[in-house]
């Protein structure tokens, strides 16, 4: 049975493993904070030189697995397999939603 997942995750997830920029930037707030590899990007532009990095170097595909509410965040459970050394691995996806927009997301 398919994950029950919020529009603006399913959307952003879709959007990543079709490696398209524009429809992952388009899940976002215009002042949303991504967290991922230790490093920070805020906005738009940073956001989208982000995405557009990681999906050059690593291609990669997405299956989520799990999701739970915790602390008022949507806590993704997924598969992550691409061109990266240990591929796949498990990682969890923290989304912060604001209305039906990613309002941050850390990665871990």
């Amino acid at each position: 049975m398919p994950l029950s997942l919020p529009d603006p995750i399913a959307a952003y997830f879709h959007a990543q493993n079709a490696h398209d920029v524009d429809g992952m930037l388009a899940a976002f707030t215009r002042q949303a904070h991504v967290h991922d590899e230790g490093q920070d990007f805020t906005g738009p532009a940073a956001i989208r030189a982000w995405i557009e990095d990681t999906t050059r170097k690593y291609r990669p595909s997405v299956t989520p697995l799990a999701i739970e509410q915790v602390d008022g965040l949507s806590v993704v459970k997924v598969r992550v397999a691409g061109t990266f050394p240990g591929s796949p691995i498990e990682l969890r996806y923290r989304f912060r939603l604001e209305g039906r927009l990613i309002a941050g997301l850390d990665i871990g």
